[in-house]
């Protein structure tokens, strides 16, 4: 069993003890291995199938019920690190029984049933112990994410603060190397008790008292969702939403789980796609998963691929940037006896689905194994707890093409009349249907339920909805009416599949076009100005109308190479979208604003442009 190490900081507020062994500095976790792993351990690789316990294929009343039946075998989840070595092996009971003392010590220290407690989300066991620790004792778990990329010690903190204040937490644990960024911002809120690393959590003394799961009435947990971190939205999970949501996620209208399925992920914990479809929906099953570290796999992206082929995984799931990833720095990183032939559902949400890079990868891997027809597109959000739509198995990545010229002005998705004109179409991949016992409709802005091939906003009825927002009941009724939650999607359907073309937030309309943002950065990346992710398109109301606006990461110095990449970032938008824009040169120092979940947040770059943060540089006739 693996060993914890010892905690940098603790404090248990009333408790008298308090140590402290320094304050957040320079650490921001890009390729930091958590120091909850004693990796001279001796490890064992969990089965993939339970030798005697049935599989039970969703159908639970609760997140402890599940536990509870998946402990009784023998699977489990693994932990690696970024060269495939194994750090730690956790079959479901040991998690159940450090989760019943995780429980004990909460309820011993006085917390009441129904008060948060925050959890930085990573992938270590530390963070299953305080997660299902929480549930066995009543409280509700609030994951949130850790720093990510280079600097923002300060917007990390801001970050923590507003999530501390929305949520109401009373405790907060988590990583060692964190303990002082949660004393930093827990000290501006009385009402915190406990704070600090995972040995704050083990300090409190284990009491006989009873165990108080929380039950199918019950709430589950609080997810911010990742577009949500500058004013923080916490999306009431009800119990019964989630199990709702699990049951259509693996059944046959989903993924379809069989015995002797395997998922492997590297998808964040405090992300919807990687707590419900990479840890709630394989528990809901009793699979075993194994886990990277999202950080670990975007330093090696192949080890993603490694542990697929090593452990014959069947179920994984990426946005089209984690698949763009794995062909740009893994490609030529291939071993020999890669075979990723075990791989029967290659899952894509998260963020619009690219088939360009759908096919990229597939033509890269299939000399190993890959089947492209296992790719299956999906659609959802944290408001639905995960899963909207799933395409149907074994088609793979499905098109529709349109003309661009219906689509922005008329808002329709008229086929177009030669597909191969990049000028003139626009594809997009089909997401599927909606899940049993779910609706799903795409109306125009008088309410009106629109045809086949109407664009329109993408409204979402059934048991997986959101009974609110936690604590805000004023953003709560402009997203739900009536039981329909207001997705802020647009799209269309097309023979009872959805269609989706984008955030309505993000939408330019330029002289009544329709522009979308992504059209935009997809051109400038595809004629090789700028790298995948480097540019981010908005607009601006400049009182005389709407005005684009490209902020791109200005990866070349002097004035010459600047000005030639904002003309040919100028010249590559008004070659694809016939529009003229300003770019705005971003220093790589400052990088381009994203979600918890990776994704490139248009709004905070909007934001930080009209906060002078990026010196506009006008495009050249």
């Amino acid at each position: 069993m693996p060993a914890f190490s010892e905690g940098r900081a603790l404090s248990y507020r009333g408790s008298g003890v308090s140590t402290w062994g320094g304050r957040p500095g320079s650490t921001h976790l890009e390729g930091f291995l958590p120091l909850c792993y004693d990796t001279r351990l001796p490890m064992k690789l969990l089965p993939t199938r339970n030798s005697t316990l049935a599989l039970h294929r969703a159908g639970f009343a609760s997140v402890p019920a599940m536990l509870d039946y998946a402990a009784e075998g023998e699977t489990g989840v693994t932990f690696y690190n970024a060269k495939g070595e194994q750090l730690s092996a956790l079959a479901w009971r040991e998690i159940r029984d450090r989760a019943h003392v995780a429980a004990r010590k909460l309820i011993g220290a006085g917390f009441a049933r129904g008060e948060r407690i925050l959890i930085t989300a990573d992938t270590w066991p530390g963070f299953f112990e305080a997660f299902f620790g929480a549930q066995y004792a009543g409280l509700l778990p609030v994951p949130v994410s850790i720093p990510v990329g280079i600097g923002g010690k300060d917007a990390y903190l801001d970050q923590l603060r507003r999530q501390f204040a929305a949520s109401g937490a009373v405790a907060a644990v988590g990583l060692d190397d964190l303990a002082g960024y949660l004393a930093d911002a827990a000290d501006e809120f009385p009402a915190v008790r406990l704070h600090g690393g995972m040995d704050v959590l083990h300090s409190l003394p284990e009491k006989p008292v009873d165990l108080r799961p929380l039950g199918a009435d019950d709430l589950c947990y609080i997810q911010f969702s990742s577009g949500s971190t500058r004013h923080p939205h916490g999306v009431q999970i009800t119990q019964r939403a989630l199990m709702a949501n699990l049951a259509g996620m693996v059944g046959p209208a989903g993924l379809g789980v069989v015995e002797g399925d395997r998922a492997v992920s590297w998808l964040p914990l405090y992300h919807d796609m990687g707590l419900i479809g990479f840890l709630m929906a394989p528990l809901s099953t009793q699979i075993s998963i194994d886990y990277l570290t999202p950080r670990d796999f975007a330093r090696r992206p192949m080890q993603w691929l490694n542990l697929i082929s090593r452990n014959r995984g069947t179920i994984s799931y990426s946005p089209s940037f984690g698949y763009d990833l794995a062909v740009r720095r893994g490609a030529a990183q291939v071993p020999p006896d890669l075979d990723l032939s075990s791989w029967r559902h290659a899952g894509i949400g998260g963020d619009m689905v690219r088939a360009d890079v759908l096919e990229r990868f597939a033509a890269t891997f299939e000399p190993f194994g890959f089947n492209r027809k296992a790719f299956i597109p999906s659609y959802g959000m944290a408001e639905v707890c995960l899963a909207i739509t799933f395409c149907p198995h074994d088609t793979g990545v499905r098109t529709d093409t349109v003309e661009r010229t219906a689509l922005a002005e008329a808002q329709r998705a008229v086929p177009a009349a030669d597909p191969a004109d990049d000028h003139k179409a626009r594809r997009f991949v089909i997401c599927g249907r909606v899940l049993p016992g779910h609706r799903l409709e795409v109306r125009d802005s008088e309410g009106s339920v629109l045809p086949d091939r109407a664009v329109g906003r993408i409204f979402v009825s059934g048991p997986s909805i959101m009974p609110g927002y936690f604590g805000e009941p004023e953003a709560s009724r402009e997203v739900l009416s009536d039981g329909w939650l207001d997705t802020g999607d647009l799209g269309y359907m097309l023979d009872g599949e959805i269609v989706v073309t984008g955030r309505a937030k993000d939408l330019i309309i330029v002289n009544g076009r329709n522009v979308w943002p992504q059209d935009i950065e997809w051109a400038i990346e595809a004629r090789r100005v700028v790298k995948n992710g480097d540019a981010a398109a908005f607009s601006i109301d400049t009182g005389e109308g709407e005005r684009v606006v490209v902020a791109v990461l200005a990866r070349v110095s002097g004035d010459e190479a600047r000005a030639t990449l904002a003309r040919d970032v100028a010249g590559a938008v008004r070659e694809a979208i016939a529009v003229d824009c300003d770019v705005a040169l971003v220093p790589p120092t400052l990088g381009l604003p994203t979600t918890s979940s990776g994704k490139l947040s248009r709004a905070r770059t909007k934001a930080n442009y009209l906060a002078g943060l990026y010196a506009p540089k006008p495009a050249a006739a």
